[in-house]
This record gives structure tokens, C-alpha cells and sequence, in this order.
């Protein structure tokens, strides 16, 4: 008997599959759920599959870095399916308009995220293509750091510059540095990675523009923006318990010298300073306007525009007194980089933007925003928030968010909206944001990393480290709960 080819088979085994599921879906009895009000889906065939797609999406998502495949891909169908189903029964029970209300104010919440994204990760893009970024690398490079203060001062910048530039950002600057100057030096690289990744993670979590996160709880009002800073000694301790401890580790060598000489490119000083001021625009339109900081953030975006137009019409100026310049002193090699200068266009900025990550939290958010109406929400919210107590629900929670994402974990947080005190918002807001550190798939930072330093920061080479993290995790928790202990009385 003839064999079928693989070529064959395999759209063919698609066809049985899509059949198949067509089939189910006929086969469900539209009156096999309740017509008042929302509907409960969470006993349901259909609720059954939605949940089934999610979690296949999400193992493709944790599979990332063994199919190469974008994370995005999978939550982008997974939320196109599950709203599909959830669409298909209300229609069957006449009820459209709550679906497709429910489908809106979603969409909302994640596009109003998704545009102070954007225009954040524009001025990142920009201040790159000014070698700001670059700048500071060889400032590093020259100076001719040991492994120790290397160590120290890599993690100590990316504390630092987390809450600012965000955590992916800062940890894959400081990648870049520590793989720069150890190059050859696994032991030490993956170390040094641990402890970037640490320490960015810490940072973003005391500060609305260090995490998607945190930008989530700022933007649903939970905490307000001055109330991130509280955190701040909590996740000062959680970088460095684990950092203390592994620096006893590295060795007081010196690694080869290596020279490299950036200069930042022109308006970079003065594009660092926008995008300040769009950050403080931001602040201003919640605070002060109660208006959402997405406001500001857009406006920013102006800011910049108008600059790159002034960027572009004196460039041309510019150029030719940097010709004479050059000239009178003879530097040649100067006068050789003008000729690679191109405009700057804040549109090419844009475009460079981290699109697979903003698709991805596109998916992510709708998937559990469709599973939370179906009621899955609901159900987790009563099981952990009133079966346990507050604390221990967030402190599992932060644990969870090293396997599965932080973004779903606090998105659905959100939408449970349990009758938390002040102190528990904070304790979410700290534990889902270094609970990911736990492991090097725990958080966006890790996983970007891992692929900038591919076979020297490694899973396994992060998990040796995690009973340290681990330690820093519960400590940061317990700083928390006794330095900030009056937050934690509710009042009703």
C-alpha cells in the first residue's frame, strides 16, 4: 500500500482539525447557558476550549527560544479564537451588544498601554540611534573595570536606569557591555547576566515607567504615581542580597582591555531631555489633570517631531561647520564619518519600535481579558483572594509570574479587582515585578537576554542561582510588610 507523503498529511491533518472543531462548535446547545445578564461559561464546552487554546498558546509562547518562533504569534490567534467563540454564543443567545461592549472596553485598556509604549519605546529607539547608549558602553570600556566592580557597577546601572528606561531596554544595554568586555568568559558573563537581569527587574518595579507592569497598576489608578517610590528600599533589597552573594564568587581579575571610542551624535543631549519632559508631561496630565497619562505621552511624541524637523532643516549647517572644523585640525577621520551622516527621522524610529513585544501584550491582554468575561476571573479571584488570605495570594502569585508572564498575571489581577489595602497593591506590584527574576524565562528581560547572549547567559545556568534570588524575593517581602506596615490596613 502506497504511503502519503509528509506534504500531504499534514494539510490534510489541518482540514480534519478545523472540521473537527467546526463540528463541536454546531453541536453546542445554545441553551446550555444562563440568559440573564452575563453569561457563565466557566461549566462550558466552549469555556472549556477557550481555556485549552490559551494554554496551548502560552506553552508555544514559553517554547520561544527552542521553535523560534515570535511569542506573538500564537496569543495574536488564541485571541482572535476565544473572542470568536464568545461572540458565536452570545449571538446564538441574543446578546450581541454585550460581547461586542465588553470587546471594546478591552481594547481600550490595551491600546491606551500600548500608545505609552510606543512613544516610549520611540525615545529609546531615538536616543539608541544618538548613540547615547553606545556612549556610555565605551565610557565603560575605557576605563578598564575588574570583574567585581564590573559586576557591581552593570547591575548598579541597571537598577538605576530600569526605572527610567524601562527593563528590557536597561538589561540589554548592560548584555551588551559585560559581553563586550568579558568576551570568552562564560562563567562570568552568565553571572554578570543573572545580576543585570536581577537588578533591571528591581528597579522597573518601583516605578510606573520600569515595567509594563507598573505602567499597568499607574494607569487603572490602583497606586498612585508618587506611592511607586515606596517600594523603592524593598526592591533596593532584592538586588542586592542575591548580588552580594554572587559577587563573592567572582574573581578580582581584570579582563583584556578593549578600546572603543563614541561620540554621541548631535541633539542627543537634548532628545534625553524630551523625553524628561514627556515624562513629566505624563505625570502632570494624571495628577494633576486626571487625565490619562497616554495624554502626555502622545504630546511627547510632539515634542520629538518638532525637534527631528529642526534635526533635519539645520543639518546641512551643521555639517559644513563641522567641515571646517574638522579641516582647520586636520582630523581626517572625523571628516570621514560626516559622510555617513543621514537625517534623523523620528518615523524610522517608530518603525524600529519592539512590535513583536507590544503585539504580544496586544494577545496576552485580550485572551484574559475574553477568559475573565466567560467568568474564569471571577473563580480565581474568589479561590485566592477570599479562600486565602491577601498576602499569600500575591506572594504565589509573584512565583507564578516566573513561569507564566507578569503581564497576564497582573492584567488579571486587574480585572479581578479584589478588595485589597493600599500596602497589598504594592505587595502585587513588587512581587509580580521581581517574582520573574526567579528564573531567566520569568520576565521580558531574561528572555531578551538569553538571546543576546546566547550560549553564555543560559536556563540553567540562571537556575543554580535562584535559591539566592529566591532569598532576596522573600526578604524584599518581608522590607516591604514591616517598612510600610500602616498601608496595609483596609479601609472600608
Amino acid at each position: 500500500m502506497p504511503t502519503l507523503s509528509k506534504p500531504f498529511c499534514q494539510p490534510r491533518l489541518h482540514r480534519c482539525w478545523l472540521f473537527s472543531l467546526a463540528a463541536l462548535l454546531l453541536c453546542i446547545s445554545p441553551s446550555a447557558f444562563a440568559v440573564t445578564g452575563e453569561l457563565d461559561l466557566t461549566t462550558s464546552l466552549v469555556g472549556f476550549l477557550a481555556v485549552a487554546i490559551f494554554v496551548l498558546a502560552y506553552a508555544l509562547v514559553m517554547a520561544e527560544e527552542k521553535i523560534h518562533m515570535r511569542k506573538s504569534k500564537p496569543v495574536l490567534v488564541a485571541a482572535g479564537i476565544i473572542w470568536g467563540l464568545i461572540g458565536w454564543v452570545y449571538v446564538q443567545n441574543g446578546m450581541s451588544e454585550a460581547s461586542e461592549y465588553a470587546f471594546r472596553m478591552t481594547l481600550l485598556e490595551f491600546t491606551e498601554l500600548m500608545l505609552f509604549l510606543l512613544v516610549a519605546m520611540t525615545y529609546i529607539n531615538a536616543m539608541e540611534e544618538r548613540h547615547v547608549f553606545d556612549a556610555l558602553r565605551s565610557w565603560m570600556l575605557r576605563k578598564g573595570f575588574n570583574y567585581r566592580t564590573l559586576f557591581w557597577l552593570t547591575g548598579g546601572l541597571a537598577f538605576v536606569l530600569s526605572p527610567i528606561a524601562d527593563n528590557l531596554t536597561t538589561a540589554l544595554l548592560m548584555c551588551a557591555v559585560v559581553t563586550k568586555v568579558a568576551e570568552g568568559d562564560q562563567r562570568f558573563i552568565n553571572m554578570a547576566c543573572i545580576n543585570i537581569v536581577v537588578a533591571a527587574n528591581a528597579g522597573g518595579a518601583f516605578s510606573p515607567f520600569g515595567d509594563i507592569t507598573t505602567l499597568m497598576v499607574w494607569q487603572a489608578g490602583m497606586v498612585a504615581f508618587q506611592d511607586f517610590f515606596i517600594l523603592f528600599i524593598p526592591a533596593l533589597v532584592n538586588f542586592l542580597i542575591p548580588a552580594t552573594i554572587m559577587s563573592l564568587f567572582i574573581k578580582d581579575e581584570k579582563p583584556a582591555s578593549v578600546h572603543e571610542d563614541i561620540w554621541m551624535k548631535r541633539g542627543a543631549r537634548r532628545i534625553v531631555a524630551l523625553f524628561l519632559l514627556t515624562i513629566i508631561t505624563a505625570v502632570l496630565c494624571h495628577v494633576v489633570l486626571h487625565l490619562p497619562p497616554v495624554l502626555g505621552m502622545m504630546t511627547g511624541l510632539g515634542y520629538l517631531q518638532f525637534f527631528g524637523y529642526y534635526l533635519r532643516r539645520s543639518l546641512p549647517r551643521s555639517l559644513q561647520r563641522k567641515r571646517e572644523i574638522y579641516s582647520r585640525e586636520g582630523d581626517n577621520r572625523k571628516l570621514a564619518q560626516l559622510g555617513s551622516v543621514v537625517p534623523f527621522d523620528v518615523f524610522n524610529r517608530v518603525a524600529r519600535a519592539e512590535w513583536d513585544t507590544l503585539l504580544f501584550f496586544y494577545g496576552v491582554v485580550m485572551c484574559v481579558g475574553g477568559l475573565g468575561f466567560m467568568g474564569y476571573l471571577g473563580l480565581l479571584s474568589e479561590a485566592l483572594y477570599t479562600g486565602w488570605n491577601p498576602t499569600a495570594a500575591n506572594i504565589t502569585l509573584g512565583v507564578v509570574s516566573a513561569v507564566i508572564d507578569n503581564i497576564p498575571v497582573m492584567f488579571a489581577v486587574l480585572t479581578m479587582d479584589p478588595d485589597m489595602s493600599h500596602g497589598q497593591w504594592l505587595l502585587i506590584t513588587l512581587t509580580a515585578g521581581v517574582g520573574g527574576s526567579l528564573l531567566s524565562i520569568g520576565s521580558a528581560a531574561g528572555v531578551a537576554v538569553m538571546g543576546q547572549a546566547r550560549g553564555s547567559y543560559t536556563f540553567m545556568g540562571h537556575l543554580r542561582w535562584s535559591p539566592v534570588i529566591l532569598l532576596g524575593y522573600i526578604v524584599s517581602i518581608l522590607v516591604h510588610m514591616w517598612i510600610n506596615a500602616d498601608s496595609f490596613v483596609l479601609f472600608n
